[in-house]
C-alpha cells in the first residue's frame, strides 16, 4: 500500500481486512494499533512518502513500513501535553520482535508476530 494523502485509517483498515482473510491468529487490535502508530510517524517526521506490506506466513505474522527519513525512531519520555512519545515504546510491547534497518531511499521498520504455540491436549496425552 502506497501512503494516502492525509491518515493511517486506510492503512489500519487493509491490515485489518489482510489478518482475516490471511492470517486469523495474530491479534488483530495490536496489528492494528502498530500499522497506526508506524504510519502516523512516518506521515508525522517524514516529509516525503511511506509504503506499507504485510507479509502472513505459516508462523509469522510481518508488517514492514518503509519511509524516507533514515532517522532512527527512539524511544522518548511520554508527554501528556500533546508533544507525543507514546507510539514507539506501544509498538515494541505489541509486536513480538522489531527491527529497523536504514537504506538508501530512507528506513524500513519491521514488526512481527510468531503465531503462538498450541497447547497439547491433556486427554490425548493419556
Amino acid at each position: 500500500m502506497e501512503s494516502p494523502p492525509d491518515d493511517s485509517a486506510s492503512a489500519r483498515s487493509v491490515a485489518a481486512g489482510f489478518l482475516a482473510e490471511h492470517c486469523p491468529w495474530a491479534d488483530p487490535a495490536a496489528v492494528q494499533l502498530v500499522v497506526t502508530e508506524l504510519t502516523a510517524n512516518a506521515q508525522q517526521h517524514t516529509a516525503g512518502w511511506w509504503r506499507l506490506r504485510l507479509r502472513a506466513e505459516d508462523d509469522e505474522f510481518t508488517v514492514e513500513l518503509d519511509d524516507s527519513s533514515t532517522r532512527l525512531p527512539e524511544a522518548r519520555v511520554p508527554d501528556f501535553g500533546g508533544r507525543g512519545g507514546f507510539g514507539w515504546p506501544m509498538v515494541l510491547r505489541l509486536a513480538g520482535r522489531v527491527e529497523v534497518r536504514r537504506h538508501a531511499r530512507g528506513k524500513t521498520v519491521r514488526a512481527v508476530w510468531s503465531r503462538p504455540a498450541i497447547a497439547a491436549d491433556p486427554a490425548a496425552a493419556a
